[in-house]
């Protein structure tokens, strides 16, 4: 196994940042780069190797239909639960057009379930901290965003998921046209109890 510099890995870790598709600079990222990201998500911790995370990029012209897809589809279903935002369609329509690539998240459900569904989800996470972590190394920026039609059931047939399976937010990706954020974190000791025998 090759040696790796410890403080090397602990920087890159603690150099993450969510950097948002408002602060990217509209510099396309090289290919290459993308497919290590993906790569790299692909050797994320799975039980069972059942390796459940499923990704879509959407590049390009496929940033547009991204963006009129969530926009029609938070548009149709709130509409009908009478909570409709229109400055949320429009955000929903346009983000999309900001990053560079937008790749979608999502868990699909071992077949057999022969594990908690927790435990796929679990790992698709671990996925995007690899994805996080290469992008970091590249000084490229990214987020992993939650919100839009994420949940919404009626969003899944469109990333080729069945009921079982999930949609779990989306990575925006860019380049940032601002300073690497600074980090804060409060002490490592107030979150941990250690048990000594």
């Amino acid at each position: 196994m090759p040696p790796f510099n410890p403080q090397d890995i602990s920087r890159l870790i603690r150099h993450r940042r969510s950097i948002f598709p408002l602060q990217y600079s509209g510099e396309i990222i090289k290919k290459e780069i993308i497919d290590e990201i993906l790569e790299n998500a692909n050797w994320a911790p799975t039980h069972k190797l059942s390796e459940p995370w499923r990704f879509t990029v959407f590049s390009g012209a496929g940033r547009e239909k991204l963006g009129d897809f969530m926009s029609e589809l938070y548009k149709e279903v709130t509409l009908k639960k009478g909570f409709f935002n229109e400055n949320k369609f429009e955000m929903l329509r346009h983000k999309p057009l900001l990053a560079s690539h937008v790749i979608s998240i999502g868990m699909k459900r071992d077949e057999k379930e022969r594990l908690p569904e927790i435990e796929e989800v679990e790992s698709v996470a671990c996925a995007v901290q690899n994805m996080c972590l290469t992008a970091t190394a590249h000084g490229v920026g990214c987020y992993w965003g939650s919100g839009g039609v994420t949940y919404f059931e009626e969003a899944k047939s469109f990333f080729g998921f069945g009921p079982k399976d999930k949609l779990l937010g989306f990575m925006f990706l860019g380049y940032p046209k601002i300073k690497w954020p600074e980090g804060k974190r409060n002490p490592i000791a107030e979150k941990v109890t250690w048990v000594i025998g």
